[in-house]
């Protein structure tokens, strides 16, 4: 059927017709509970369709309208600047959640009244293309893989959206004005020889991020499944780091294995960049340049998740890379710990996740009152002033799905969302600093948590030079807090943050990732120094044995 024929068979069609069921199954992995911990044996994906009809009718129900189109721009290829390679393709998050489409230069549209979900793709390449890049998928292809009505070249599409703003109800929704196509016809010639003008545009960007941003907020049990298997395979690449930690000299080198890890296992693209400090690198938050050794430091702070077909994983375990906490480590880890045990028993539909992340504040700052850090007032004096807010200088937790830090309900600045925020603050630290001051946010204002949500709880505390002595001591208001003499003890411990995905259940929670952390991460890390130890002795005796038969032999 042509693209004529099927528009016009749209004005033909009952508009009461009953809405097409969701079709299962598309191109994407069906992840499994089980994850070989042994075996990097390949395994072929097996066929699901990606729920892409579902996943739009979701968007549908959060934008409340009962017509109009959706038209979603994915990523264009291009190149370097000044280079004829392209950078690793990495799609637009908005477009593959209601297609689940993972290749360049393609569009979606969904007509709304109709239930109808379209996939508008580049026309067959040809020639040093396919030699050079293989053959792109045709339509068949696509609608045999995929969750779609109809699949179209691109070279039809400003026919059929000019078509559109003409006769059919509803505006064009876009995520951003600058995604709106530029050649619609707003007017077009009739048989009858009069002219159709359309007086205003037909585009509205006011709408459609927020309506998503909802959608994608409660996760589908698809989506579900992704999560659980990246986060599988997230699990596999920080015990091999255990078990290896004996063998490695560099920060470099547990980058390498963890990806390593990923890679062999078909995961081939980390939800973000792996950061891997030790010692006093562990308090730079986003450390990446994973390059120092590791002789003679402490604790590593290590923060790799890799994605699953987009979908991501977020954790982090901080360890002694000896395999022996010193006193003050061990009682910082104590801190983090207890924050964090705390506060997951917090997670429930209904709970404000803003009221959690204090909590964490309140937990944090009583431990470092006991261990003299603070000091100079009463819990309640300190807290007001916002003093743990030095040491505990993130938010909780975030989001977690398409992104490693998801959208959410209300707004595309989910961190803001997460904790009342109605706008971007121009600093987060003061911005966390309000939240205990209840500066800035109104007592509803942060994110209810739902069921099927994902979000993570990743405390930390953390002994940043910089922000201690270059910020926080020279402030008046909270130097008299800080006990100064004492924060020599405790910087090359840098920092610990421990960080679990957490999936919101109908009574409660579910934690969706399974690396081991605490006593249990000591023991593969000490087990690997007992194997060390034995292979060590193995070989001395080896060599003991050759030599005395040497000399035997002689």
């Amino acid at each position: 059927m042509d693209l004529q024929t099927t528009m016009s068979s749209f004005t033909a069609q009952d508009k009461d017709q009953e809405v097409r069921p969701s079709s299962s199954g598309s191109w994407a992995c069906k992840a499994v509970d089980e994850f070989d911990a042994l075996s990097i044996e390949y395994k072929p994906k097996p066929i699901e369709k990606y729920p892409a009809k579902l996943h739009a009718r979701n968007v549908k129900k959060y934008l409340d309208v009962g017509e109009g189109l959706i038209y979603l721009p994915g990523l264009p290829s291009f190149n370097y600047e000044d280079s004829d390679m392209p950078p690793a393709f990495r799609q637009r998050r908005y477009f593959y959640y209601i297609t689940g489409v993972n290749l360049p230069d393609c569009i979606v549209t969904y007509n709304i009244h109709r239930d109808q979900l379209w996939l508008w793709i580049p026309p067959p390449n040809s020639g040093s293309s396919v030699i050079y890049n293989g053959a792109r998928p045709t339509a068949k292809e696509i609608m045999a893989k995929y969750d779609f009505d109809h699949v179209e070249t691109l070279t039809h599409l400003d026919s059929y959206l000019t078509w559109y703003a003409h006769t059919e109800p509803g505006k064009i929704h876009v995520l951003h004005d600058y995604q709106a196509p530029k050649n619609i016809e707003l007017q077009i010639t009739r048989k009858n020889g009069c002219h159709s003008i359309i007086s205003e545009s037909p585009f509205d960007s006011s709408r459609l991020e927020e309506a998503m941003n909802t959608a994608r907020a409660i996760k589908t049990p698809y989506e579900l499944r992704m999560i659980r298997k990246a986060s599988a395979i997230t699990a596999q690449g920080h015990i091999n780091v255990l078990r290896g930690l004996r063998h490695l000299s560099n920060e470099a080198e547990i980058e390498a294995i963890f990806t390593a890890t990923c890679i062999a296992r078909q995961a081939k693209t980390q939800a973000y960049g792996v950061i891997a400090g030790s010692g006093e690198n562990a308090s730079t938050l986003h450390y990446m340049a994973n390059n120092e050794p590791l002789k003679d430091r402490q604790l590593l702070c290590f923060d790799a998740g890799c994605e699953w077909d987009c979908y991501a994983s977020d954790v982090t375990r901080t360890f002694p890379i000896s395999g022996e906490y010193t006193e003050e480590a061990q009682a910082i880890y104590d801190i983090v710990a207890k924050m964090q045990d705390e506060c997951i028993e917090l997670l429930k539909p209904g709970a404000n996740y803003r009221d959690i992340h204090i909590h964490a504040h309140k937990v944090a700052l009583k431990g470092l009152m006991d261990l003299g850090l603070v000091e100079g007032g009463t819990f309640d004096e300190l807290f007001m002033a916002g003093v743990s807010v030095a040491f505990f200088p993130h938010g909780l937790g975030h989001y977690v799905g398409l992104e490693v830090h998801d959208v959410g309900p209300g707004g595309s600045l989910i961190t803001n969302r997460l904790y009342g925020f109605t706008k971007k603050p121009a600093d987060w630290t003061d911005a966390y600093f309000q939240i205990l001051s209840n500066t800035g946010v109104t007592s509803d204002g942060g994110s209810i948590l739902e069921k099927d949500m994902v979000v993570t709880v990743e405390p930390g505390i953390y002994f940043s030079r910089y922000a201690l002595e270059e910020v926080y001591l020279k402030s008046p208001k909270y130097a008299k807090y800080i006990n100064k003499d004492l924060l020599q003890k405790y910087y090359p411990i840098g920092g610990v943050r421990i960080e679990d995905d957490l999936l919101i259940t109908e009574d409660g929670y579910e934690n969706l990732t399974t690396v081991p952390k605490g006593e249990e991460a000591l023991n593969i890390i000490n087990e690997g120094k007992k194997q060390e130890e034995g292979e060590r002795q193995a070989n001395k005796k080896a060599t003991e044995s050759r030599r005395q038969k040497k000399t035997w032999f002689w």
